[in-house]
């Protein structure tokens, strides 16, 4: 039996397409997940943090029609937002701040606004806004829940049809004629029309059996959890310091249906000595780097226990310009969503939306992604993103 189109990767990415093809009238589409259940690598891993600050035009899209997607979905996806406050310790931050909100007003974020040392200081109280000039803060951003957007998706198209196959790993892509002709599982070759490869930081080996180059690296990202000894405001926004990535904000365990508890916080940093490399082992040395930036510029957690068990630490899918890469290549059949370097989760509604119409139409009418293509890196017309934590 052939199948019409395969997914490669059971996280959001892959589901998200899945459902957004169901709901064009697919029904032969099959999810093939090498773990024994959704939700196991990056999905599971992340944050839940979305936001529309971002600085080039396509990134600012796909989250604005995110941002949209979540608020609206009949399906709750526990959107909540409590904004992104970016704060700037210099004018040239600042003036970047300005730039580019001025552009993501252009573009329709008309709820981010750029706010002064003592705005900044009443919405964080307790934070150190000695060194602090100004920021940005935008309304509509805030937090999810990854697993139930996740869910929402796989709920909605197993209605429509789409099948799992969990604990199945596919070893290669198999091309005839510069066509894709079927995959080659753990356990059999599976005949199929349309591949599209949503495996996150492994990607790159599974191209490769297609003879595809896919610049996809990973590279480890640690969270540090943390319990304040009091309790955190209750609408503390996602806080981020764009002078060197560290960022903040309320914890919450998205694997227990438990109340969330109101002294946890989570502390992240983008950290620059990390090498690429595939290991998701929690390094403790990597709490002292945190407590330090935390110490400096949120001194109202100083204090605060670690969670030693709830620190972990998953893996970004990095491209060279830190963008996605989404559409087909070459090879007839074959596509790619790829490389989101951080911005999975909160781009999959709109990610599924265009890899649907580029599979089904041909290309992506919502919204014009022609720039994520792969042949960008071959051209030499890389995309340019400071905002990247």
């Amino acid at each position: 039996m052939k199948t019409e189109i395969a997914i490669v990767g059971g996280g959001v990415v892959g589901a998200s397409i899945a459902y957004h093809l169901t709901q064009r009238g697919c029904r032969d589409v099959l999810i093939l997940e090498r773990e024994d259940s959704l939700g196991l690598g990056s999905t599971g891993k992340a944050t839940g943090g979305v936001r529309a600050q971002f600085e080039t035009d396509i990134n600012i899209n796909l989250s604005l029609y995110s941002l949209d997607f979540f608020r609206d979905w009949d399906f709750d996806c526990e959107y909540e937002p409590r904004g992104y406050l970016f704060l700037a310790a210099d004018s040239s931050h600042l003036e970047y701040l300005k730039r580019t909100g001025k552009r993501q007003r252009e573009l329709g974020y008309r709820e981010v606004e750029i706010v002064d040392r003592e705005m900044i200081a009443s919405m964080v109280r307790g934070l150190n806004c000695d060194d602090i000039v100004g920021g940005s803060f935008g309304r509509r951003d805030g937090f999810i829940n990854p697993l139930a957007v996740l869910e929402g998706f796989m709920v909605e198209a197993a209605m429509n049809g789409a099948r799992v196959k969990t604990g199945t790993f596919v070893r290669s892509i198999e091309v005839q004629n510069g066509r894709v002709t079927g995959l080659r599982t753990s356990e059999r070759k599976l005949e199929c029309d349309n591949v599209v490869v949503c495996s996150g930081a492994w990607a790159k080996t599974l191209a490769a059996t297609a003879g595809i180059d896919l610049p996809v690296e990973p590279q480890r990202r640690q969270i540090v959890w943390a319990r304040a000894a009091e309790p955190l405001s209750p609408d503390l926004p996602m806080v981020i310091d764009i002078s060197n990535g560290f960022h903040f904000r309320p914890a919450r365990d998205f694997h227990t249906a438990a109340a969330a508890d109101d002294r946890e916080v989570l502390f992240a940093f983008p950290d620059p000595d990390e090498p690429p490399g595939f290991s998701t082992d929690f390094d403790e040395s990597f709490i002292e780097i945190v407590a330090e930036k935390a110490a400096h510029r949120a001194p109202f957690l100083n204090g605060a226990s670690i969670v030693y068990e709830k620190c972990r630490a998953g893996l970004y899918e990095n491209t060279p310009d830190h963008h996605a890469i989404l559409g087909g290549c070459e090879v007839d059949g074959l596509y790619f969503a790829n490389g989101f370097s951080g911005h999975g989760v909160m781009h999959s509604p709109a990610t599924g939306q265009a890899l649907s119409e580029i599979i089904l139409d041909g290309s992506a009418n919502f919204l014009d992604v022609s720039c994520l293509h792969i042949d960008r890196f071959a051209r030499g017309e890389l995309l340019h993103e400071t905002a990247f934590i």
